[in-house]
């Protein structure tokens, strides 16, 4: 249950943590999972029922597009209802809610960056590294930084996990993949090949195929959320629905289609660009963390009537501004045990960027990535995902 007790961007939509989420998706797969009695209602799996099922997760896929540039495709067609991404609408919330069944505020990775002074400050937690800094390296780094465990250890249903040769084996994927066969893929038609394979290998057995496809995140980054280079991929992935389909056909195979979140672009006229020398630079302890879309910030002791009254004036009309306490009361970043270090994750004060505007800060040495489309917001294009269905 949200308790919203203060003003929200213009056309906001709120993170369903219930039925209508990818929460919820994600809490019922757990449990399905580990009691062989269960029945998981989003994949229309009955209870008692042996099943395989194909969660196919399209990184940035969100509803919005497919409602706006999918009309006529076989995934449209298959699309039962719109879900709801996490708080923050990000891969690294998404992705991890995912591949534990509990929600940010319990794994704790709220953002591509978070911050946790045991590693540094600032970092990155899915390539493990600090803020334009190096790699990290400490003692159990996984288990301290993300304890919630891999929804698949101990499983009473096999998993096969289908992931991108580049990430297959990363500290990140092994840590969240634990319990489960890692199969690695390279290329789309190695991903229809790879999911097409661990189904014959569960053939007798029944179980869960996890895949993950990246390339239309990137692409929707760097050309923006419907450009030529996004709706060509998503024809191909379209194409390759079909061809599931077909493969395995005849073998009463659930394919189930989803996204981490969906994207909205962001004009650079719209950045609120903070220069490293600048005041608010001054007021901040540490660099921002979370999404360009939902910036988390730290202040200086005594800096915060100074940041109030600067973000009343610079960010009227661009960002709406709300204490770090006021989020973590409100149940945004969803139910369950609070992570313990997640009042530090979030801050002092969060920034809740209002439709088309992004906020970046610079640190030293880091490489400013330019992107069209972005995420990480409370728009419906960011927040809206679809739950597909198909039955071969």
């Amino acid at each position: 249950m949200l308790d919203i007790r203060f003003p929200l961007p213009t056309g906001t939509v709120l993170p369903d943590y219930g039925a209508d989420g990818l929460y919820g998706l994600a809490s019922s797969l757990r449990h399905w999972l580990h009691d062989p009695g269960a029945a998981w209602p989003f994949a229309e799996v009955a209870a008692g029922e042996r099943a395989l099922v194909v969660l196919l997760v399209i990184d940035g896929l969100g509803d919005r597009f497919l409602a706006s540039e999918g009309q006529g495709s076989a995934l449209h067609a298959a699309r039962r209802r719109a879900l709801t991404s996490v708080c923050p609408s990000t891969t690294a919330s998404a992705v991890t809610t995912l591949l534990t069944g509990v929600a940010p505020a319990v794994h704790g990775l709220n953002g591509w960056f978070i911050h946790d002074h045991r590693f540094g400050g600032v970092i990155a937690p899915l390539p493990l590294m600090q803020r334009a800094g190096p790699a990290l390296d400490a003692f159990r780094l996984l288990p301290r930084l993300c304890p919630a465990p891999s929804m698949f250890h101990h499983a009473c249903r096999p998993v096969n996990v289908v992931s991108p040769a580049e990430i297959a084996f990363s500290r990140f994927s092994l840590h969240h993949a634990r319990g489960a066969h890692i199969e690695p893929y390279e290329g789309m038609e190695g991903l229809g090949a790879a999911i097409v394979a661990m189904a014959d290998a569960l053939a007798g057995s029944g179980g869960l195929i996890h895949a993950y496809y990246a390339s239309f995140d990137a692409l929707s980054h760097a050309y923006g959320s419907r450009s030529a280079a996004t709706r060509t991929c998503f024809g191909r992935l379209d194409d390759l629905f079909v061809r599931l389909q077909r493969a395995l056909a005849g073998r009463d195979v659930r394919i189930v289609v989803t996204a981490d979140h969906g994207f909205t672009d962001a004009d650079p006229s719209r950045c609120v660009d903070l220069p490293p020398d600048g005041e608010v630079a001054r007021m901040l302890a540490a660099a921002l963390f979370g999404e360009r879309r939902l910036a988390f910030c730290k202040l200086r002791e005594g800096a915060a009537g100074e940041f109030e009254s600067w973000a009343g004036d610079a960010l009227a009309g661009k960002a709406v501004v709300v204490s770090g306490e006021s989020v973590l009361n409100s149940g945004l970043l969803g139910p369950g045990s609070r992570n313990p270090r997640l009042r530090e994750r979030v801050g002092t004060h969060v920034l809740l960027m209002e439709p088309g505007w992004t906020i970046v800060d610079h640190v030293e040495g880091e490489t400013q990535h330019e992107m069209i489309g972005v995420h990480g917001g409370l728009s419906a294009d960011e927040m809206l995902v679809p739950l597909i269905v198909a039955r071969t």
